[in-house]
């Protein structure tokens, strides 16, 4: 008997000693990290990659998670009540293991009748910030036993209050929202403090089941679990009885809304685009930019950031003027298939409705917010179905705004669209292409004048034949001008006579030179633009004139770092020399044109500009797309504006006239800055090599050596290609749109019309 006893008493010593000994172990991260104080207190902050700006500001973050943190004088009261009545009821009594709901929780499991869990606040909070939760048997015991350890570390280390905060800011809700402030934006749109009973009582009625109690997805059952809350109110003495009978009749009045962390930080666009970047490089180095807290720094001056934006709002009222909504009518197709996409739509499917079903649900009024050009804030409350609600926001010109510095290739503003909130789609990103129109006018001409063409030789403004088809953009009126005149005036049937010297090839070749990766067809309408490029690789494309000949590739980033600020790896731009100096000053002289006596006179006198601009405006047929790319000695900038859908067409002119305002606006702003290194006003300097010659002079023997062997290149065109069989349009489409940008123009009038492409 004595012995049974010893060997009793060394089991159960061994029993104590062994569970000590396991404790030990998974406190000192045997069995899986464990963290310290310092991030328990700020779990997973540390982990999201930050965006800085050129100046070393901080424009974003980079996470898995929206998170907003907020501190316990921020939290109404009836969250905290709802949550510990719910959730802990001896919160305030227990050191962070509560032995009475765990003996409750052990008899439920014996009687087969399960009486609630046994994790306290404490506990829920450290498996939130540990993120656990294995279905694995013996992983959840070593779990369970690390969140207890942890909850009496949080129960010595912080007060009852902090606890709850550290909690409820690292919980997860449904919709991608984490932590209360999160929660309270998105699904009611306010703030923690202002959260009425039965409101808190949602979300804490959500902590049992994220999704099964969505209330945007399952009113009816997250109903049902608000309710039970408030019973669990008033059994804790936190509500009356009559006051939570009221509250249960009420229904769930949402005000949901996705929102981001990082929406009100610069840039927004420019930040998406960096985050693709960023996250392809760190997968090629095993890295993550959601979970290593990298640090990035970008090109983006976030004043001349802001000036861009201001320029682009300048021009709100005349950007909101677009097509009204009865375009859609015609185009009932194109719009179901925008419709399919929304995912209301997608939830609508998936609970197995038919799409006539969803369609006339979607036609059913609601309650929501939509931007609005008429106030500051961009947005206003409206009641509206969400079908009638589509045709309206995409009827909204769109605009696509950028500035980058052409010798360091560091892009300096990035406007993406209007607004970013409402209006996601990126107009200055690599994939999203339009038609370029006029301003692909000035590579042509920069091929010819490299190839030894004069920019005052005289070009015909007569119709063209390539391949035997007469080609006519109208025009014919000017009969001949210099061609830094047609180039000036974008008249169209000059271009193609251009063209027609050079040779299709020639041009499709010296285009992608300089930077132009879309697809070019080699049709005679390349050169009036009618082919989707988008803004940035023209940006490219027109760095060789402001840099003399080189090209320069456009970056957003200039080094990243590790989170202690170690560099991992240091960006430079990619240059190459496409033209020589000589014709790119001449092409610089000739693009003056555009902004002295051309389509762009306005520009200077207008916005009152100082020093010396060049630039190309462009527009293309109904006016659905309107350009303008120019450039000073310092910076280059460009500019498109038009609507998402093409068939909407602008309605309000060229490109002068739509999107040249953007490009003078911002100008006028940064001249006035006296802070910026880029306000300094210069002038365009004349190349050492062409001191004392006129831009149409033949400078040396190498030009016409260059121009002779051009001749040959361009006879290419009549062997046998079958890219040039048949033409881009019909030549009756060329034929019933006449003229050019100015066309008909003359150099008195105050604003040239538009030209026209096929």
């Amino acid at each position: 008997m004595k012995k049974s006893i010893k060997w009793l008493w060394r089991i159960f010593i061994c029993g104590v000693l062994g569970i000590a000994l396991l404790l030990l172990l998974i406190n000192m991260g045997v069995f899986g990290y464990m963290p310290n104080l310092d991030e328990l207190e700020n779990p997973k902050s540390n982990l999201a990659s930050e965006v800085y700006s050129s100046e070393g500001a901080i424009i974003g973050k980079y996470y898995l998670e929206y998170r907003e943190q907020c501190d316990f004088k921020d939290i109404s009261p009836n969250v905290i009540n709802a949550l510990v009545s719910t959730e802990d009821e001896r919160f305030y009594e227990h050191s962070g293991i509560d032995a009475t709901a765990i003996g409750r929780a052990i008899s439920g499991v014996l009687t087969f009748h399960s009486k609630g869990g046994a994790s306290t606040i404490s506990q829920q909070a450290a498996k939130a910030i540990l993120g656990q939760g294995s279905k694995n048997i013996f992983t959840r015991l070593i779990e369970k036993l690390k969140e207890q350890i942890i909850s009496v570390k949080l129960e010595r280390n912080l007060t009852k209050n902090e606890i709850l905060t550290l909690y409820l800011n690292t919980v997860s809700f449904s919709d991608n929202a984490f932590g209360i402030k999160a929660a309270s934006k998105t699904y009611f749109n306010k703030l923690p403090i202002d959260l009425k009973v039965d409101e808190a009582a949602v979300l804490v009625g959500m902590l049992k089941g994220t999704s099964l109690y969505n209330p945007r997805t399952h009113p009816v059952r997250s109903k049902e679990r608000r309710n039970t809350v408030l019973g669990k109110m008033v059994d804790n003495g936190k509500l009356s009885l009559s006051e939570a009978e009221q509250l249960k009749l009420k229904p769930i009045e949402l005000e949901f809304r996705r929102v981001e962390m990082n929406e009100d930080l610069p840039a927004p666009y420019f930040r998406q685009v960096v985050e693709q970047d960023a996250k392809e490089w760190a997968k090629k180095k095993g890295l993550n930019i959601y979970k290593d807290g990298l640090k990035i720094y970008t090109t983006i001056d976030t004043t001349m950031q802001r000036y861009a934006e201001e320029a682009m709002e300048s021009q709100a009222p005349f950007l909101s003027r677009g097509r009204g909504t009865w375009r859609w009518a015609r185009r009932n197709d194109h719009f179901e298939s925008i419709v399919k996409q929304i995912p209301r739509y997608k939830e609508l499917k998936e609970e197995g409705k038919s799409h006539e079903d969803i369609m006339l649900e979607l036609k059913k009024p609601v309650k929501m917010k939509m931007f609005t050009w008429n106030n500051t804030q961009r947005e206003k409350d409206t009641t509206l179905s969400p079908l009638d609600s589509i045709k309206i926001m995409r009827a909204y010109v769109q605009t696509g705004f950028m500035v980058m510095d052409p010798a360091s290739g560091e892009i300096k503003a990035w406007v993406g669209g209007i607004n970013h909130k409402y209006f996601k789609y990126d107009h200055c990103n690599v994939n999203t292409k339009r038609q370029v129109g006029s301003t692909m006018k000035p590579l042509l001409y920069c091929l010819a004048v490299d190839n030894g063409y004069s920019p005052c030789m005289s070009i015909p403004c007569n119709g063209v034949y390539f391949s035997g088809k007469l080609y006519n953009a109208g025009s014919e009126g000017f009969g001949a001008l210099p061609m830094r005149n047609a180039l000036a005036y974008s008249v169209n049937n000059a271009t193609l006579y251009i063209l027609q010297q050079v040779g299709i090839p020639a041009f499709v070749d010296f285009s992608k030179k300089c930077g132009i990766t879309s697809q070019l067809n080699a049709y005679p309408s390349i050169a009036l633009g009618a082919l989707e490029i988008s803004l940035i690789e023209m940006m490219q494309s027109y760095t060789m004139f402001p840099n003399y000949g080189i090209n320069t590739k456009p970056i957003m980033i200039t080094r990243i770092e590790d989170r202690n600020g170690n560099l991992l790896e240091q960006f430079v731009p990619e240059r190459k020399e496409v033209i020589n100096e000589q014709t790119a000053y001449k092409m610089i002289r000739m693009m003056q044109g555009t902004t002295s006596f051309g389509t762009g006179k306005n520009l200077k006198p207008r916005f009152g500009i100082k020093g010396e601009v060049a630039g190309k405006t462009g527009t293309t047929n109904d006016e659905a797309d309107a350009w303008f790319i120019g450039y000073t000695p310092q910076l280059l900038a460009g500019c498109w504006v038009g609507c998402e859908d093409r068939f909407m067409g602008l309605g309000l002119g060229q490109g002068a006239t739509a999107a040249m305002p953007i490009f003078g606006s911002f100008f006028k702003r940064l001249q006035a800055d006296e802070n910026n290194k880029y306000n300094t006003v210069q002038d365009f300097e004349e190349p050492l090599s062409m001191e004392g010659t006129d831009i149409c002079d033949v400078v040396d023997k190498t030009t016409s050596i260059r121009r002779k062997n051009f001749r040959s290149v361009r006879r290419a065109p009549k062997e046998k290609d079958p890219t040039l069989e048949a033409p881009a349009i019909e030549t009756p489409d060329i034929i019933e749109h006449g003229g050019g940008e100015d066309a008909p123009m003359i150099p008195s009038q105050d604003d040239g019309a538009e030209e026209q492409h096929y």
